[in-house]
């Protein structure tokens, strides 16, 4: 079902957009989120696996596509335009979404500081695939750094240290050796990575550098699918990397301006975390005033009793306060050149809590019913469940947001 969309400025395009997605997450992803849902880790990213279905019809309609801008191929969105797709294919299934958003990392972060072999090499090959033979992940969290790795200008984000992952400079190559952990989205299926990794151990974290990092070479290796309790239609794995090399150009920053560029990626990740989470939220909203319309107890039906209603208005308040901060905060953050990522990190923790909120309601709602697998708001609880540490856990994040608070608040224009 449609929502009520409080911004009146929506045009005919963005409605149409909206409404495409809407149709694509009821008629494929739905049905495929269900079924990868039940299938083991391995099978997920079998060759006979309707994953490949979703990838390509999904590469099809260029939902592939949505961050890249339109100068270098991309579906030409606005930031608003943006936010309205990833809700409603969330709403389909966080996982797959999670899933095609960093499909688009190595060619999207190559925008961000293009140069010639990046554009003819990365970007424009991914645009013009069609068929989800060209895959992309995100690559940054390591066996023993999670979260810390995503705290820019934090006073822990300097501490010198050595991470799993680095890179050095060996003629016109880098050569990269480590490990990132079994938590990298379409780790074990990528052919590229958004690599995130260390430079100069002596700045800590900050000491860092972002790379595209083809996957099909000498010294690459993965970890096998991870077997996890939510998003289980999202394939996650780790990547070793063993002396591979890249061209010195495929070195998108250096250790200068990482700390800049990651807060700049983030501002912009963890608002689309807070979008992905509005469409959960809404699916599990949608469900529930659906059964309780349906569902007869004590001689008659739930939406009649107002303790019932009562609960369906405070989920429903949370599905479009998670829609509001999160559009904002992403819109604000993807057009200024200095962003305001503690507003981004207030949507991510406020919606994926409020998505695991409104799950948990639709659970004791539905009763013993909502236990049970035969309903899809099981696996939206423990999608929602997972949203609560994807993209780094709230509580840390949390702490580096406060920080950042105190740090600049209040924002002048």
């Amino acid at each position: 079902m449609h929502y009520l969309d409080l911004n009146i400025n929506l045009t005919e395009d963005d409605m149409d957009l909206r409404n495409g997605a809407h149709e694509f997450a009821e008629r494929v992803m739905r049905p495929i989120a269900k079924e990868l849902d039940e299938m083991s880790p391995e099978a997920v990213v079998a060759r006979e696996s309707p994953l490949w279905d979703f990838m390509k019809q999904a590469f099809e309609l260029g939902y592939h596509k949505i961050l890249i801008p339109e100068s270098y191929g991309g579906m030409d969105l606005t930031s608003l335009q943006q936010t309205i797709l990833y809700e409603e294919l969330s709403w389909g299934s966080f996982g797959l979404t999670v899933l095609l958003a960093v499909n688009a990392f190595p060619a999207f972060m190559a925008c961000m500081a293009p140069n010639e072999d990046l554009i003819n090499d990365i970007i424009v090959p991914y645009c013009e695939c069609q068929d989800g033979s060209i895959r992309g992940c995100w690559a940054i969290t390591e066996p023993d750094h999670g979260t810390d790795t995503l705290l820019p200008h934090h006073p822990s984000f300097h501490v010198p240290m050595k991470a799993q992952c680095r890179a050095r400079l060996d003629g016109d190559e880098w050569v990269i050796s480590g490990q990132k952990s079994a938590w990298v989205s379409g780790g074990t299926i990528a052919t590229h990575a958004a690599l995130f990794c260390q430079i100069d151990p002596s700045m800590g974290f900050a000491g860092g550098g972002i790379a595209v990092v083809p996957l099909n070479q000498p010294g690459v290796s993965r970890g096998k699918p991870l077997n996890k309790m939510g998003q289980r239609d999202l394939n996650q794995g780790e990547i070793f990397f063993d002396e591979a090399r890249i061209p010195k150009s495929y070195m998108i920053v250096e250790p200068e301006a990482y700390e800049a560029m990651l807060e700049m990626t983030l501002s912009a990740t963890t608002a689309l975390m807070g979008i992905l989470a509005t469409g959960v939220a809404r699916a599990a909203f949608e469900e529930s005033i659906d059964y309780a319309k349906k569902r007869a107890q004590g001689g008659k039906i739930l939406i009649e009793y107002p303790s019932i209603q009562m609960k369906l208005f405070h989920m429903f308040t949370k599905v479009e306060t998670t829609r509001q901060i999160s559009r904002a905060a992403y819109i604000f953050n993807q057009n200024t050149s200095t962003p305001a990522e503690e507003y981004s990190i207030a949507a991510k923790v406020h919606g994926t809590q409020a998505a695991f909120d409104v799950t948990n309601e639709a659970i004791q709602l539905f009763g013993g019913n909502g236990l049970s697998k035969e309903y899809l708001i099981e696996k939206l609880f423990r999608d929602a469940r997972a949203g609560m540490i994807e993209d780094g856990s709230n509580e840390s994040l949390a702490i580096g947001g406060g920080h950042k608070v105190i740090d600049t608040y209040p924002r002048l224009p």
